[in-house]
């Protein structure tokens, strides 16, 4: 087992995975780059400067999931930090379709159940799916930590306030799975902290990345602080929070 700590991202090829990718080697990381085309994820850990290695990871695969905590174990035998990072936002986006226009077409009444499966098994289903097959390694590790990425849409409490500017894109889909999300990460936290492995969610803001077509307003490296700071969290940090680098706390 290697003296370095070691760190996976999984949807680590792009936008905030990446960035985070580079920021945890820059703390001294062995970082593995989750990617579900082992390609994309090869090309993706070349661009960083440090101990990345390209790891082919479908958090949709069963099989996928099992070989990669088995390579981790093997390869490098312990594992710190798990950044839950992969998600999509939808399934089919028409090119030049804006978010308020896909909105329309997922409320409750209209949606495509298989679009909200689709996205939940990513989002949710996927999470808990990496979660359990890499906790073994977590729970030998001397302070480990994981974040799930999520989102300040999936707040239920800002959702059920009529001010809140982003209220009319709720629904089924991505923002739902959010929530869903928010959810997990309470329950990993309860289950984890007699073993003072935290577990927190951190909303990345509305970040300029592929999910959203690139129309969001803040960098992919304003996006990755906050999962950054919340991964180094010390033996007195917060476990079972929901926090964004520039918001602090959000209610869930």
């Amino acid at each position: 087992m290697q003296d370095k700590p070691v760190a996976l991202v999984t949807g680590a090829n792009q936008g905030i995975g990446l960035q985070i990718a580079k920021d945890l080697v820059a703390h001294g990381f062995t970082v593995m780059v989750g990617s579900r085309d082992r390609k994309r994820g090869e090309a993706a850990a070349r661009t960083i400067d440090g101990d990345a290695r390209a790891l082919q990871l479908d958090v949709t695969d069963k099989a996928s999931i099992t070989a990669a905590a088995e390579r981790i174990r093997k390869e490098l035998g312990r594992l710190d930090v798990l950044i839950n990072n992969a998600a999509i936002s939808n399934t089919r986006l028409r090119p030049g379709e804006t978010i308020e226009e896909y909105s329309k077409s997922t409320l409750p009444s209209n949606v495509s159940l298989d679009e909200v499966r689709a996205v939940w098994e990513t989002n949710v289903f996927g999470v808990l799916a990496v979660y359990q097959a890499m906790l073994p390694l977590l729970r030998e590790a001397p302070a480990a930590r994981i974040v799930n990425v999520s989102s300040g849409v999936g707040s239920l409490t800002r959702n059920s306030d009529p001010t809140f500017p982003y209220r009319s894109l709720f629904g089924p889909v991505y923002p739902a799975s959010k929530t869903a999300l928010n959810a997990m990460t309470v329950a990993m936290a309860i289950e984890l902290e007699p073993l003072g492995i935290k577990v927190n969610a951190v909303s990345p803001g509305f970040t300029k990345t592929n999910l959203n077509n690139y129309a969001g307003t803040e960098t992919v490296e304003e996006g990755a602080a906050e999962a950054v700071r919340v991964a180094l969290l010390g033996p007195d940090g917060p476990t079972g929070t929901f926090t964004h680098a520039k918001l602090g706390t959000l209610p869930w």
